[in-house]
């Protein structure tokens, strides 16, 4: 009776993947596929380019050949590839292309679509993964949320800490140095609020507030050497639109910028860097450690004048061996004489350019819809609008890879809703490709049921060793190692 029953089983089986395309008719146009994965690169690595027919089908036949040789397939309900074999085909075609054939059947008929392509970058894509945080919309109070990190060549995530464990908190703002988490810091605000350190898995909790500077520490970024990070420091509100289109404005009633030395736990602040009439912001050093950029806005009268609220990027020299600022702060981009507003610059680590965000005001960027993402070249001075990678909704965080020739950025191109996370590709002359959103094992499913936003991401070098049971345990006793200000 079993020997039956297996061998039916096999019948079904082999019938089920006998299930292929026999003279399918062609079409002249090319597949309309969820998500878009036409013509897009990608590095050797990375996890499969699954993917899912945008109108249902009754089934999928999907064969992927590489310029250079090998072959895969996938037969289906959606173009689901083995892992393996994705990567020795990427591996074998690196700096070459892909051409995918797409086959779909219904009512009995098949149908084949002109073929398009993937290229497979010539440039590593070295970090394990990606650290990001995912956040439920709401506004008002600390919902779930928690900071993650996702393996890039499969599709595994993993926890690094949810507020699950620590219930009413808020978990933001999170930095590695140079992708390398062996130096990690993340901001926790509520009750229990505290900005963790992390030095070779050596933990501190530091006061969430200091009041000789008036705010907590936030949006963080390490100097190379790793001997300091910067800080800025912000009281910041938010209000709400009664207009159809708009959700939310977030200002700050006032911030400044400083850097903290872990080893002494001194805050080094500089009238220059905290000015009465204006809010510094967002601080980031630069490759060689010699440079503090940062962004900076007049202060105005909010919520009234919110849409006055815009920022220029300026930068002022600071010494790593005195750990000392410069006499002077040199505007380095004008947005305000656009009638723009910049916000996130982030310097790209070979030195080259510096990659930010142009709205139309303000700071908080992932509410407008019209925030694009903007390069500055450090040789020419000259800046561009990323045309090749914006879209007509609301593009914002981002972070590069230690090589400096991928990006991670957010953007709500999708469903216009929820910020979702795209790479794109940079090449030696600037000129990025064509973005591609972060793949997941079946993404019409994930990226349909998910009610969650992916925010701040950045790349990490290895995966992030922290334990978020001992850290919510620590967080919730309060115990904090102090501040002092020099």
């Amino acid at each position: 009776m079993k020997k039956a029953l297996y061998t039916l089983l096999a019948l079904f089986l082999l019938a089920a993947c006998a299930d292929r395309p026999e003279n399918p008719q062609v079409v002249a146009e090319q597949p309309h596929i969820y998500p878009d994965y036409v013509d897009v690169t990608v590095p050797v690595g990375i996890a499969p380019l699954n993917f899912n027919m945008r109108d249902d089908c009754d089934r999928m036949d999907v064969t992927v050949r590489g310029q250079n040789g090998g072959e895969i397939n996938a037969n289906g309900d959606f173009a689901d590839f083995d892992i393996s074999d994705w990567h020795d085909l990427l591996e074998q075609n690196r700096g070459k292309d892909l051409t995918v054939t797409v086959c779909v059947k219904n009512d009995g008929q098949w149908k084949q679509y002109q073929d398009f392509t993937i290229h497979v970058s010539p440039y590593a894509l070295d970090e394990w993964g990606l650290t990001y945080r995912r956040i439920a919309p709401g506004y008002e109070v600390f919902s779930h949320m928690g900071i993650y990190q996702r393996d890039l060549a499969s599709f595994d995530e993993y926890e690094i800490i949810d507020n699950g464990r620590i219930p009413g908190q808020c978990v933001n703002c999170h930095m590695s140095n140079q992708t390398d988490p062996e130096r990690f810091v993340f901001h926790v605000r509520g009750n229990h609020g505290a900005t963790m350190i992390q030095q070779q898995s050596k933990r501190e909790w530091l006061q969430a507030k200091n009041e000789l500077l008036g705010g907590s520490m936030v949006y963080p970024y390490w100097h190379p050497s790793g001997k300091y990070c910067a800080f800025s420091t912000n009281q910041t509100q938010q209000s709400f639109h009664a207009m159809a289109g708009k959700r939310i404005e977030v200002f700050d009633l006032s911030s400044d910028v400083f850097v903290y030395q872990p080893d002494t736990h001194e805050m080094i602040t500089d009238s220059l860097l905290s000015t009465p009439d204006w809010s510094e912001n967002s601080p980031v050093f630069s490759p060689d450690g010699k440079t503090l950029y940062y962004m900076t806005c007049r202060q105005q009268e909010y919520p009234a004048h919110y849409k006055d609220e815009q920022y220029n990027l300026c930068k002022i020299s600071f010494d790593p061996a005195t750990g000392t600022y410069g006499q002077q702060v040199d505007t380095l981009f004008n947005a305000v004489k656009m009638g723009k507003s910049l916000t996130w610059p982030r310097p790209s680590y070979d030195g080259k350019y510096i990659l930010f965000t142009l709205t139309d005001y303000g700071y908080f960027s992932i509410w407008h819809k019209e925030a694009d993402q903007w390069l500055l070249d450090l040789q020419t001075g000259e800046a561009r609008p990323l045309d090749e990678i914006n879209s007509p909704d609301a593009e914002s965080y981002h972070n590069w890879n230690v090589n400096s020739h991928w990006i991670v950025f957010t953007s709500r191109r999708d469903n216009g809703l929820y910020t979702q996370l795209y790479l794109a590709s940079v090449d030696d002359n600037g000129h990025f490709s064509k973005p591609f959103l972060l793949p997941q094992q079946n993404p019409r499913t994930y990226y349909g049921k998910t009610v969650y936003s992916f925010n701040t991401p950045d790349f990490t070098k290895t995966k992030v060793d922290f334990s978020s049971r001992s850290a919510a345990t620590e967080i919730l006793s309060d115990q904090r190692v102090k501040t002092n200000v020099r």
